[in-house]
């Protein structure tokens, strides 16, 4: 096997070149058709045949090996609906679309894995590569599976990452076991009856009931679930009333609930629609609830994610692989951890300059990660495959 190190090195210009190309037209869930072709032409002229059109926006190609196993890596590709304000030469000029959480980086350091690995072939064992839509939503990782993309040839191991401005670039996060929590969605509407502003004993308010039910639902977390557990219940928006003089009859609540544990995740829909009836109750309004599962908690492989520990340790030094801990952030990577054995890292992109976190208008990131992620890829894969 042949120094393969400064091809890194070498093709770390044109990853960059990708990434700001990438940056500067970006596109929402399940319409990345710009990125897809980028991402199908990148792939075609290494040598690497692509599949497009997956789960509608997808692309997967694999890099065929000798007898051997078959490994994934794992890259999302859409933007989100936020306008950017970072005045950069190679900012979005989508209005009100920005790749604010580092997905354009996803997609490059993962091409930038392709590159090297196609220059080490043939290999002793077969490498996939997965592109997926829709990762801040709807989700395309399970709509991707159930088209096939862990089979032929079937895929034993998967790794995923996401850059994050919290660790310095240079540097990678491990995380065993949970990782990232569940994403669950609760909408309310609490049902009171109105009136005037000035005879609030001849109506129901519905703002009121609304206000002690948020209040209510913080001691969930405070004192209904045990304290070592994580559990996040946020009412994102609160609508409703008509005038300054008017009682409401009608309050919408919409929010989301992140969990790590599985039996706690079961558990909070009973949770919460007790409070939701009661206290509206109490009150003497009624009450519609809903309770919405979203992507279930990623929990990595503790196999696979010892190897891609020490497989980084090799790669950029034990000084650079630190622990990471898990996050209440949700992620659809999840439905390919509970297909196969996977892991999912931090990759670290912060500097001086690159300090604001993902889903800000501001967000960027140190493009020197991207060499960085390559790098720790390439070698996991290839001591996943003995080399």
């Amino acid at each position: 096997m042949m120094h393969w190190h400064p091809l890194v090195d070498e093709f770390l210009p044109t990853l960059i070149a990708l990434r700001r190309q990438i940056h500067r037209h970006p596109e929402l869930g399940f319409q990345e058709h710009r990125t897809a072709a980028l991402i199908a032409s990148t792939l075609t002229a290494l040598g690497i045949s692509p599949c497009s059109g997956v789960a509608g926006t997808g692309v997967t190609a694999v890099l065929a090996g000798q007898a051997g196993p078959t490994v994934a890596i794992r890259a999302d590709m859409d933007a989100l609906p936020i306008q950017e304000q970072n005045a950069v030469p190679y900012a979005s000029t989508v209005p009100n679309v920005m790749h604010a959480c580092g997905h354009d980086g996803h997609v490059a350091t993962v091409l930038g894995a392709a590159m090297v690995l196609s220059k080490l072939a043939p290999l002793p064992g077969t490498v996939k590569f997965i592109f997926q839509p829709a990762e801040e939503g709807p989700g395309g990782a399970r709509p991707m599976i159930e088209a096939g993309v862990l089979q032929h040839p079937a895929v034993e191991a998967i790794f995923g990452l996401h850059l994050t401005n919290a660790l310095p670039v240079g540097r990678i996060g491990v995380c065993y076991g949970q990782t990232c929590a569940a994403t669950d969605e609760i909408k309310i509407t609490v049902l009171g009856k109105g009136g005037h502003g000035a005879h609030p004993h001849q109506a129901v308010d519905a703002i009121v009931a609304a206000a002690q039910v948020v209040a209510s639902l913080q001691t969930i977390a405070s004192r209904q679930v045990d304290p070592l557990e994580s559990v996040v219940v946020t009412i994102g928006t609160i609508a409703g009333g008509y005038a300054n003089n008017v009682i409401a009859d009608k309050v919408e609540l919409h929010g989301t609930v992140r969990t790590l544990n599985e039996a706690v995740r079961a558990a909070m829909p009973e949770k919460i629609e007790r409070i939701v009836r009661n206290v509206s109750a109490a009150y003497g309004a009624d009450c519609r609830f809903e309770y919405l599962h979203g992507y279930p908690s990623l929990v990595n492989d503790q196999a696979l994610t010892g190897l891609l520990e020490s497989s980084a340790v090799k790669a950029i030094g034990r000084d650079n692989v630190v622990p990471y801990p898990p996050s209440m952030g949700g992620e659809d990577f999840a439905y390919f951890a509970r297909a196969v054995p996977a892991t999912f890292f931090r990759l670290g992109s912060g500097s001086a300059i690159c300090t604001h976190p993902g889903h800000h208008p501001r967000f960027d990131f140190a493009e020197e990660a991207l060499g960085v992620g390559a790098t720790v890829l390439v070698q996991a894969v290839l001591d996943y495959f003995r080399v």
